[in-house]
């Protein structure tokens, strides 16, 4: 039985007031809250436990060594990767993408060559694709999603050309909540020789993932969406694409030897983790996936899938509501505008008044806004925390803000 309020007590924050209301955060997809287990590991970490890892022969230096690279291990059995040594460690999604635009990327294509993308993109899987466009005359070639927000994926196969060298792609939209059938995409690219990365930041969070069934080359996540802590993260690299790679940070650790003429660079994964890492973060990402896994993957998507129509029921039943995107099997992010109302903002303020955290803006998708036809939305993203009850306060909020808007 998944007892929601049972987690609740797990995550301390959710227990205090926002302008004298009960906290009911809702803005998941831009971070998530932290379990009780994390913060105490973090807590611990630097007041107990702390010391740089890697080559320090002290006890201190060998714990945090120790529990440092045991996260790739979790990683890796939460990713459902074959090998923990294809995890590379990084402050979060961006970082990793730009990894594979800087290592893997910049060795392999030329003027001319295409990269393959979602319109429905984060910034961070377009900017880095940005840069080899202005510093290499790569194009980027885009596929826009349906009516309903649903992106077919025969759509992105079909768009695979000669010179398609690289496809990058979402699996879950942050603004629409779009679930992307990426295995399809992935197996398909694959017959054609294209590499596939996949923006894994919303939906690792949402879903089990197994990246060997997948058949992605990359697959990135963010900890502070997963419940861990900011600034911690990992990409998992296939191992034939790393031996492909390039490090594109220089420094510590992703050396072997230095000397005035050369430089012997480390083995992956290390060779492309420079400088002294953000150990307590990683550690912390552990607890996280792991909390995450004992609570059970296909638990939380259950919960939320029931979430999701829940509150879809009730925000589809406000008329002056107009919410983008209703693909079948969506996640339980809602975005939204509203009329009368000036802008998202204005309506994320009074919704604060209530007590109801929302995320208000482009999201960090301008492409999609375009497509939409919206320079903003309101965004209500929900988590393996949140309860029915907390639709409600929503509701209750939004019929507040229209009632002032006139």
């Amino acid at each position: 039985m998944y007892d929601v309020q049972e987690i609740r007590k797990d995550f301390p924050i959710l227990a205090r007031e926002v302008n004298g209301k009960p906290l009911v955060y809702l803005d998941n997809g831009a971070s998530a809250q932290k379990p009780r287990a994390v913060i105490d590991a973090v807590t611990r970490g630097y007041a107990e436990e702390y010391a740089n890892v890697h080559r320090g022969l002290h006890y201190l230096s060998n714990l945090a060594t120790e529990k440092y690279e045991g996260v790739r291990e979790i990683i890796a059995r939460f990713l459902g990767a074959p090998d923990p040594e294809e995890i590379v460690y990084t402050t979060g999604t961006t970082m990793g993408i730009n990894l594979v635009a800087y290592g893997w990327a910049m060795e392999h294509l030329k003027a001319g060559d295409e990269i393959l993308l979602s319109v429905m993109e984060h910034h961070a899987n377009i900017v880095p694709w940005h840069f080899l466009r202005e510093r290499m005359g790569v194009v980027l070639k885009w596929v826009d999603v349906d009516e309903t927000g649903a992106l077919d994926p025969q759509k992105v196969i079909d768009a695979i050309g000669p010179k398609t060298k690289l496809l990058a792609i979402t699996q879950m939209s942050n603004v629409l909540g779009t679930v992307v059938d990426v295995k399809t995409i992935c197996h398909a690219a694959r017959e054609k020789g294209v590499p596939v990365l996949v923006d894994g930041s919303q939906a690792a969070v949402h879903m089990p993932v197994n990246v060997a069934e997948i058949g992605c080359d990359f697959y990135a996540i963010t900890g502070h969406k997963l419940y861990g802590p900011s600034a911690s993260g990992a990409i998992w690299i296939a191992k034939n694409r790393m031996a492909e790679m390039r490090p594109f940070m220089g420094g510590g650790d992703m050396i072997r030897e230095v000397s005035k003429d050369e430089v012997t660079y480390n083995d992956p994964p290390m060779k492309f983790e420079a400088g002294t890492p953000g150990i307590v973060q990683q550690i912390g990402l552990g607890v996280a996936l792991d909390y995450m896994m004992g609570v059970g993957m296909d638990r939380i998507a259950a919960h939320e899938a029931s979430l999701r129509d829940y509150a879809q029921s009730r925000l589809t039943g406000l008329n002056w509501l107009q919410v983008q995107g209703h693909a079948p099997g969506k996640g339980a992010i809602f975005s939204f505008t509203m009329d009368g109302a000036g802008h998202a903002h204005d309506i994320s303020t009074i919704l604060d008044k209530k007590g109801v955290a929302v995320r208000a803006g482009h999201h960090c998708a301008g492409p999609l806004m375009d497509h939409l036809g919206v320079t903003a939305t309101c965004r209500a993203s929900f988590a393996m925390y949140n309860t029915v009850e907390e639709v409600d306060a929503l509701v209750d909020a939004l019929e507040l803000a229209h009632d002032l808007f006139g």
